[in-house]
C-alpha cells in the first residue's frame, strides 16, 4: 500500500496493520505523521485540555538481582549504596506530597530477594492506615518476582495487595515487549508473556494500569511495532490501560553504550502511538527524559497529557538527565502551547484546584 493510500485509511479512523504502520513509521513525512496524530487526539478530546497530575515517585528499595544493562538506579545486596526506606521516611515523603497537592504516589523498587510478600503487604496497610492517598504501585515484573519468591500464581500477589490498598498498578517494565530484546537488554526481567498477563489480571480484579514503551536501545523499529500491537490486543479485550507512555532510554551510566534517542525520533514514536493504539485514551509526553520543549511540542503530535510534576524522580535521574519542572511552570508550558492545564487523578478524572474553577 503507498504512503498516501495509508494517510486516506488514517484519516477515515480505520485501524492500521503491521504492514501499514511499518511503511508510514519508517517513510511517511515527519510533519505529516504530526498531523494525523494530532487530528486523531482533538477528535479523541475536542475540549482545550491537557492534563497533568501531581505526584511524586518514590523508589522504596534501589536493591535488586536482575542487573538489567539498561539500569543505572539499581545496586546489588550489600552494596554501600543499597536501601530500603524507613517508614519515618516514607511517611515524611507521603506528607510532603498531600502538602504540595499531590493525590497519589508511585512507588516502585527493584527485585529484593529477601523481602517477603507481607513486607509489601504491611507497607501498604501503613500508609493506607496513615494517610488518604492513591497508590499506585509495582510494576509487572515486581509483581511476577513476588509470584516466585511467595511460591503462588499471580493472580493470588495481585489480589493480596489490592486488599493491604493497592489502587492501580504503573506499566513499568515493559522496555520492548518482544522476548527477544528482552533477553540481550534484562534476561532475568519476567518475559512478554508475563508482563501481559499481569496487566490482564489486574484488570480482571479491577485494577486501572498504565502502560510504557522504553525504546532506543537494542530494538529495532518493527519491535517497536509489535510492542504497539500487543499493547492494542489486551487493551481490546479489557479496555483496561488508561494511558500509554513512551520514553526514550538514557544511555549514560548504564551497560548499554549509543547516542540517546533525538526529539524527532521521539516525536515520531509518539505520534505513530497515537495513530496506532486507536483504543487508547491517553497518550502522555514525557518531559522527565525528553526535557519541557519537546514535551510541549508532544502536545501537538498527540500528547494530551503532561504527565507527572514528578515531586521526586530518581531512576532517570541515574542516568544523568536532570529535568525538573514546578507545578507553575508544567501549567505555563500547556497554557504556551495552546490549551488549558488541568489537573488530573489517575483514572483522569479532573480535580477541581483554584486555577481550574477561576478559568
Amino acid at each position: 500500500m503507498e504512503i498516501n493510500e495509508i494517510i486516506t485509511k488514517i484519516e477515515a479512523g480505520e485501524r492500521l496493520g503491521l504492514p501499514e504502520a511499518r511503511k508510514i513509521y519508517e517513510h511517511g513525512d515527519f510533519h505529516q505523521l504530526g498531523h494525523l496524530a494530532h487530528k486523531a487526539r482533538v477528535e479523541r478530546h475536542p475540549e482545550p485540555f491537557v492534563s497533568y497530575v501531581v505526584d511524586r515517585n518514590i523508589n522504596y528499595s534501589n536493591i535488586c538481582v536482575c542487573g538489567c544493562r539498561f539500569c543505572a538506579f539499581f545496586r546489588p545486596p550489600g552494596h554501600p549504596e543499597a536501601y530500603v526506606l524507613s517508614r519515618e521516611i516514607l511517611f515524611s515523603k507521603i506528607e510532603e506530597t498531600l502538602s504540595l497537592g499531590g493525590t497519589q504516589i508511585l512507588m516502585q523498587g527493584g527485585h529484593h530477594p529477601d523481602l517477603p510478600l507481607s513486607f509489601y503487604e504491611e507497607m501498604l496497610h501503613a500508609i493506607k492506615s496513615k494517610f488518604s492517598i492513591h497508590i499506585h504501585a509495582f510494576s509487572p515484573p515486581e509483581i511476577v518476582h513476588f509470584s516466585k519468591l511467595e511460591g503462588t500464581d499471580i493472580s493470588t500477589v495481585i489480589a493480596r495487595l489490592r486488599r493491604a490498598g493497592l489502587d492501580s498498578i504503573p506499566g513499568g517494565g515493559a522496555e520492548i515487549l518482544v522476548d527477544a530484546v528482552r533477553r540481550r537488554v534484562s534476561p532475568n526481567k519476567c518475559s512478554k508473556g508475563e508482563w501481559l498477563d499481569v496487566m490482564e489480571e489486574a484488570h480482571r480484579q479491577g485494577l486501572r494500569t498504565t502502560a510504557t514503551m522504553m525504546f532506543g536501545h537494542e530494538e529495532e523499529p518493527e519491535d517497536r511495532l509489535e510492542h504497539l500491537l500487543a499493547l492494542r490486543d489486551l487493551q481490546d479485550r479489557t479496555g483496561g490501560f488508561t494511558a500509554f507512555i513512551p520514553w526514550a532510554f538514557q544511555p549514560a551510566n548504564t551497560g548499554i553504550q549509543r547516542s540517546p534517542e533525538t526529539a524527532v525520533s521521539y516525536l515520531r514514536l509518539l505520534a505513530l502511538s497515537r495513530i496506532m493504539l486507536d483504543n487508547f485514551q491517553n497518550i502522555q509526553a514525557s518531559w522527565v527524559t525528553m526535557g519541557p520543549k519537546v514535551a510541549q511540542l508532544a502536545l501537538h503530535f498527540g500528547a494530551n497529557d503532561f504527565g507527572s510534576t514528578m515531586i521526586e524522580e530518581n531512576v532517570v535521574a541515574a542516568a544523568g538527565v536532570h529535568f525538573r519542572l514546578s507545578i507553575q511552570e508544567i501549567r505555563r508550558i500547556i497554557q504556551a502551547a495552546g490549551f488549558e492545564p488541568r489537573q488530573r487523578t489517575m483514572d483522569y478524572k479532573l480535580v477541581a484546584t483554584v486555577d481550574s474553577i477561576s478559568t
